[in-house]
């Protein structure tokens, strides 16, 4: 039997990058995962042979309605939703003077209006049943500010936040609540901002500031969900859980290469 065997995993941003890889891990484990993206993925396949009673929802994580009926739908058919995990998001940012109020918007409705709805969506099934795991995905940058972060920073750090207020209310019912924060995670979001010729320099900055000399990835955030959506966290709930090689440990200036400790 593995880790998830019996319970009904809910999964956002299911169509690539953490998302996928929760879906893939959860499966294996013996969960059914109802991914949810705007697209549905080729490598949806290799889940629903893990898991046969697996299924998949497109819609935008912004439409109230289309996650009411999803959480409402996962219900009816499965009788319960054990699992949340909330991946869906997009990257933003550049300074406040020169940043629109739509992209501004654009990257909050996303990253942590959709995290509410989401959370709202399955919350009336974990209330009736008195138990849930809910795994937020913000980020280190929900923690701390770096140079350009903006929007998506403050984002992430509302969902930090939310998390937290999630396990106050709703402790009592059973229902945990816990976020995870990823460093530099090497998936298509990554990517599609650091991934240019124009960055390397930037993009290998960062890589020195996580301790373990390397980006992360996605599969590793996998790792970390499933501890906290499986049994083996029942006494874990409001945590902010930084995955991230190290990034939030303190700032390197190389003196670890000085002191031979490469």
């Amino acid at each position: 039997m593995g880790r998830m065997t019996g319970k009904v995993a809910y999964v956002t941003g299911a169509a690539s990058g953490i998302g996928l890889a929760c879906c893939t891990r959860f499966a294996a484990e013996g969960a059914v995962v109802i991914g949810a993206d705007l697209i549905e993925p080729e490598a949806w396949k290799e889940i629903a042979d893990l898991a046969p009673a697996s299924g998949f929802s497109t819609f935008d994580v912004r439409d109230e309605d289309a996650q009411l009926e999803a959480g409402e739908a996962v219900r009816a058919t499965h009788g319960r939703i054990d699992v949340l995990v909330t991946a869906a998001g997009v990257a933003g940012g550049g300074p406040i003077h020169s940043l629109s109020l739509a992209e501004w918007q654009r990257v909050q409705d996303i990253n942590l209006t959709g995290t509410f709805l989401s959370a709202k969506a399955v919350l009336p099934a974990m209330i009736a049943q008195r138990s849930g795991s809910i795994v937020t995905i913000a980020s280190v940058e929900g923690l701390e500010g770096c140079e350009g972060g903006s929007t998506y920073n403050a984002s992430k750090g509302g969902v930090v936040l939310l998390t937290k207020n999630i396990a106050c209310d709703y402790g009592l019912l059973g229902i945990r609540a816990n976020t995870i924060c990823p460093g530099f995670i090497d998936t298509p979001m990554f990517r599609s901002v650091y991934g240019s010729d124009a960055t390397a320099e930037v993009r290998e900055a960062t890589r020195r500031q996580h301790k373990l000399g390397r980006f992360g990835r996605a599969d590793e955030i996998a790792g970390a969900a499933l501890f906290l959506a499986s049994d083996d966290a029942s006494f874990v709930t409001g945590v902010a859980l930084p995955v991230d090689g190290g990034y939030t440990a303190g700032h390197g200036y190389g003196v670890a290469a000085m002191m031979g400790l490469t």
